[in-house]
């Protein structure tokens, strides 16, 4: 099983810290939003990690490596400016990701998912079957619409209530293949029509999460974790 992380973003909502910093390289609870999902990872015994990048993808490069100091694989996946969305960013990055179904985590985002259980269900999911599983979370404050709907483990699109995506998913490749490499696409439209044929499963993750998006997120979360770690 594969996986990959999305650190592409500009980070806007989060400046003037990443002005001179990739946003899944800043800190929370002394250490990088980025090397905790790689931990993560890499303790649900999943290894070869596939990273995208664009704004400071230098200092991304420079601080991970090949991934040899965190017992995984890393292969960097480099995007022209302004990147390429996300769905655009993981066609961009098919060359690493093979033919078979693997996890998308967002950088930005603090979360204690069971990953090897997502890799079960990863491994399941098929071409002429479901396409992607969602793992969904309530509703945070800054996102009260929410996404998507969830009725018996389906993801719809219009179905209430309606829950927010994690940012945590698990693919197959199929879902992207029509896209083009190297230009923009967003991800919403591509679920958007695997749902409108029943071919995305979901769960409802009441664990710990959070969108670290802004400064103030950022500094309630690493008080929260220097607190309890």
């Amino acid at each position: 099983m594969k996986a990959m992380i999305l650190a592409a973003g500009r980070g806007e909502r989060m400046r003037p810290l990443t002005d001179h910093c990739p946003k899944p390289l800043l800190a929370v609870g002394g250490k990088p939003l980025i090397v905790r999902h790689i931990e993560r990872l890499a303790a649900a015994g999943i290894t070869d990690i596939v990273i995208n990048h664009a704004h400071l993808g230098h200092m991304l490069e420079a601080a991970l490596g090949d991934g040899d100091a965190f017992g995984v694989r890393i292969r960097w996946s480099p995007e022209p400016p302004g990147a390429l969305e996300t769905a655009g960013g993981i066609r961009q990055a098919m060359q690493f990701l093979d033919d078979a179904p693997f996890i998308v985590i967002n950088g930005d985002i603090f979360c204690d998912a069971a990953l090897a259980s997502l890799a079960e269900i990863a491994a399941r999911l098929s071409s002429d079957g479901d396409l992607a599983h969602l793992l969904l979370i309530d509703n945070p404050d800054h996102h009260p619409e929410g996404d998507f709907g969830l009725k018996a483990g389906r993801v719809r699109s219009k179905e209430e209530p309606r829950l927010t995506f994690s940012g945590i998913a698990a693919y197959h490749p199929a879902l992207f293949a029509h896209l083009e490499a190297g230009r923009p696409a967003r991800l919403a439209p591509q679920l958007r029509a695997a749902m409108d044929v029943d071919r995305v499963s979901g769960e409802h993750h009441r664990g710990q999460w959070v969108d670290v998006g802004t400064p103030e997120r950022l500094t309630r979360l690493d008080a929260r974790l220097r607190m309890n770690e």
